[in-house]
C-alpha cells in the first residue's frame, strides 16, 4: 500500500555544468517568460546556428517545475536531459507548469484546472518559439501525463514529437490496472468513481484512501483528461514520432509504449533498459527506484540522450 500511495503521489501532488560539475562551460543557459503562467529555462549549445533544432520538455502530473521536481522529490531529471543534449548541440526549453507559477502568487484554485489548460500551455511555448524563426526544426517531448499533453500541442506547427514515458492508454483504465496491482480491495470503488467521471459528472467522495486521485477539487480535471485517449491522439500525427520506455519504469510499464507504436506503425520505439520513470539507470530492486524519485545524484540512463539525440538530428 505504501508504494501506491507513492505512485499515486506523483501522479496528483501539487554559467552552467552538465551533471556532475566542471570547471568547463558546456552551453548557455537563460531564463525565458513565454507569459505569466510559464517560465522556463532555455538551454542553448555554445555554436548554435540556423541549423540548431530546438526540444521543448513537457513536464509530467503534478506540480512539476523545469528540472522535473516536486516538493519533497527532486530529481533533477529533465534538468540533466536538457544540459546533456544541450552539450550535443540541441538547444532546449523546459518550463514550470502553471501551477508552480500560480503557488507563487498564491493564485492556486485546483478546483478550475484542467487538462486542456496544460494543453493550452505547452502550444503557447511552441507558438513562442515558431515565431522567433530562430531553429531549424522544433520537437516537442512529453514525459509522462506530458506525453498526451505534448502529442495534441504537436499536431499543430511542430515538426516531430517524442513520448517519454508516456501511457497508451486512457488515464482511468491506467489507474484501475495499477490499483488492482497495489490494492485489489479498491478496484471496484475506483472504477465506479472512473465511470461517474467519464460521463462528466462530478460525486461526493466517501472513502478518504482515495482522495489523492478523486478529492471534489481534483473531479473537473480527471474529467477533462479522461476524454483523451493517447493512441488516437498519437496517429493524428503526420511527422516524425520517437517512443521511449524504460524497463523499470514502476509507473508505466513498456506494453504502454507498445501501444504508441501499434497505433503508429510508423514511429520509433526504443525500450531503454534498467531505466525507471525518471529516466535514472536502476540496478536494484523497487527500494532503489523509489529512492532515486528524491535523490539527484543518481545519473539519467545515457542510452535516453543518446537515443534522442540521434532521432532529432535526423530530421
Amino acid at each position: 500500500m505504501k508504494k501506491l500511495l507513492f505512485l499515486l503521489m506523483a501522479f496528483f501532488s501539487i554559467p552552467i555544468y552538465s551533471q556532475t560539475e566542471t570547471a568547463v562551460k558546456s552551453f548557455n543557459k537563460e531564463e525565458i517568460a513565454v507569459n505569466s503562467l510559464i517560465n522556463g529555462s532555455l538551454y542553448s549549445p555554445l555554436k548554435q546556428n540556423r541549423k540548431t533544432n530546438l526540444v521543448i520538455l513537457i513536464a509530467g502530473s503534478g506540480p512539476t517545475d523545469r528540472d522535473g521536481n516536486q516538493k519533497g522529490l527532486a530529481n533533477n531529471s529533465l534538468k540533466y536531459v536538457s544540459e546533456e543534449l544541450a552539450k550535443n548541440d540541441i538547444a532546449v526549453f523546459s518550463y514550470d507548469k502553471r501551477i508552480i507559477a500560480q503557488m507563487k502568487s498564491g493564485t492556486v484554485n485546483e478546483a478550475t484546472l484542467t487538462f486542456n489548460d496544460f494543453i493550452t500551455d505547452a502550444r503557447s511555448v511552441l507558438l513562442f518559439f515558431k515565431n522567433k524563426k530562430k531553429y531549424n526544426k522544433i520537437v516537442i517531448a512529453g514525459h509522462s501525463e506530458g506525453s498526451l499533453i505534448g502529442m495534441i500541442a504537436a499536431n499543430e506547427k511542430a515538426d516531430a514529437f517524442i513520448s517519454l514515458a508516456g501511457a497508451g492508454r486512457t488515464i482511468d483504465a491506467v489507474l484501475v490496472e495499477q490499483i488492482t496491482k497495489q490494492a485489489p480491495f479498491l478496484k471496484e470503488e475506483t472504477q465506479k468513481n472512473l465511470d461517474i467521471l467519464k460521463s462528466g459528472k462530478t460525486f461526493e467522495l466517501k472513502n478518504p484512501m482515495l482522495a489523492s486521485i478523486f478529492r471534489e477539487s481534483i473531479q473537473p480535471y480527471m474529467i477533462s483528461w479522461i476524454q483523451y485517449n493517447p493512441q488516437i491522439e498519437i496517429a493524428k500525427l503526420q511527422m516524425p514520432v520517437l517512443i521511449v520506455n524504460g524497463t523499470k519504469d514502476l509507473q508505466v510499464a513498456i506494453s504502454e509504449a507498445e501501444l504508441l507504436k501499434k497505433a503508429k506503425p510508423e514511429g520509433e520505439l526504443v525500450l531503454i533498459e534498467n531505466m525507471n520513470h525518471i529516466f535514472k539507470k536502476i540496478s536494484g530492486d523497487d527500494t532503489e527506484n523509489m529512492k532515486s524519485y528524491s535523490n539527484p545524484d543518481v545519473p539519467i540512463a545515457t542510452k535516453l540522450t543518446s537515443t534522442i539525440t540521434t532521432f532529432v538530428k535526423s530530421l
